[in-house]
C-alpha cells in the first residue's frame, strides 16, 4: 500500500527521445553555432594574417617583411593544383606515413598491452624504450640513412619511430586502468590470460589506444617532413624545403598548410575509426 502511494505521489517523469532529451523540447542547433564560431576563429585568423602581411609588419623579434599573403598562396595553391607534381608529393607522403604508422600501432599496442599487463615486461622493456624516447627525429635520420639501404625505408623507420611512442604510453596508461575485479571476476568464471586479455583488458585499453594512435598520427607527419626535407625526392616535406631553397616563399605557406590539413585529416580520420570500433565508448563522447 506504501509502494502505491509513494508511487502516485511521486512526480511523473517526462518522456525521453532517443537522444537523451525530454520528448517535446527544443534545443536550439548547437553543432551550427559551434561551426559558426569556428568559421568566425578561422576568419579572425586570416584576417589578421593579411594585414600583417599586406602592411609587411615588423615587430622586432618576428617580421613579415616576406611571408605572402593569404591571397598570394591561393594563388600558389591553385597553380600547384593544376601540376602533376602535387599527386606525387601527396601520394609520397601518404604511403610513407601510413606505412610507418601501422608498423607502430601494431608494435605500440603489443608493448604497451604486455608492460601494461607484465611486470616482467615492464621491467625488461620499458627502461630501454624509455632511453630511446626522448631521441628527436631529426637524431635518427643520419643512422636510419646507414642502416637502411634505401632512403625509402629510412623514411618510413623515422615515421615509425615517431608515432611508436604515444601509442605505447597510451596503450600502458589504458591496460593499467582495466578494473581489477572485473579481471578477477572474470578470472573467477574459469577465463584464461587470453580470455581476460581478449574480454577485459583490451576493451577497457582501447580509448587510450585510439587517443595515442590519433596523436601518433599528428607525431608521424612532423617526423616524415623532418625526414623529407633531408633525403627526401618527393613528398610534402620536400616539396616545402625545394620552395625554401628556390625562395618560392608563397609555396612554404602551400606546404606548410597541405601538411596541416593532411595531418588533422588523417587523425580525424584514426578518431572516426577508433569510435565505430568502440560503440559502447561512443554513447558517452560529447563534441
Amino acid at each position: 500500500m506504501s509502494g502505491a502511494v509513494i508511487d502516485a505521489a511521486a512526480p511523473a517523469l517526462p518522456a525521453r527521445s532517443g537522444t537523451g532529451r525530454p520528448a517535446g523540447t527544443f534545443r536550439p542547433s548547437l553543432p551550427v553555432r559551434r561551426l559558426a564560431l569556428r568559421a568566425g576563429a578561422l576568419g579572425l585568423g586570416l584576417l589578421a594574417w593579411h594585414l600583417a602581411a599586406s602592411y609587411r609588419l615588423d615587430l622586432g623579434l618576428v617580421t613579415f617583411r616576406n611571408v605572402p599573403t593569404p591571397l598570394d598562396v591561393a594563388r600558389a595553391t591553385a597553380a600547384l593544383a593544376q601540376s602533376p607534381k602535387l599527386g606525387a608529393h601527396v601520394g609520397a607522403s601518404l604511403v610513407r606515413v601510413l606505412s610507418g604508422f601501422l608498423l607502430a600501432l601494431a608494435a605500440g599496442v603489443a608493448l604497451g598491452l604486455a608492460i601494461g599487463r607484465s611486470r616482467t615486461a615492464r621491467d625488461l622493456l620499458l627502461p630501454p624504450l624509455e632511453v630511446l624516447r626522448p631521441i628527436p627525429a631529426v637524431a635518427w635520420i643520419p643512422l636510419a640513412i646507414l642502416m637502411f639501404p634505401s632512403s625509402e625505408l629510412s623514411m618510413v623507420f623515422i615515421t615509425f619511430t615517431g608515432a611508436l611512442f604515444p601509442i605505447l604510453l597510451n596503450t600502458v596508461h589504458g591496460a593499467e586502468g582495466a578494473s581489477p575485479r572485473l579481471v578477477a571476476s572474470v578470472r573467477s568464471l574459469g577465463a584464461g590470460r587470453s580470455a581476460i586479455l581478449r574480454e577485459v583488458v583490451i576493451p577497457a585499453a582501447a580509448p587510450s589506444i585510439v587517443t595515442g594512435a590519433a596523436i601518433g598520427m599528428g607525431t608521424a607527419w612532423f617526423c616524415l617532413v623532418t625526414a623529407e626535407m633531408i633525403s627526401g625526392q618527393y613528398g610534402i616535406g620536400y616539396f616545402t624545403w625545394e620552395s625554401y631553397t628556390l625562395q618560392n616563399y608563397d609555396d612554404i605557406v602551400v606546404g606548410m598548410l597541405l601538411i596541416g590539413l593532411l595531418g588533422m585529416g588523417s587523425s580525424a580520420l584514426v578518431r572516426a575509426a577508433g569510435g565505430l570500433a568502440m560503440p559502447w565508448a561512443r554513447a558517452g563522447v560529447r563534441s
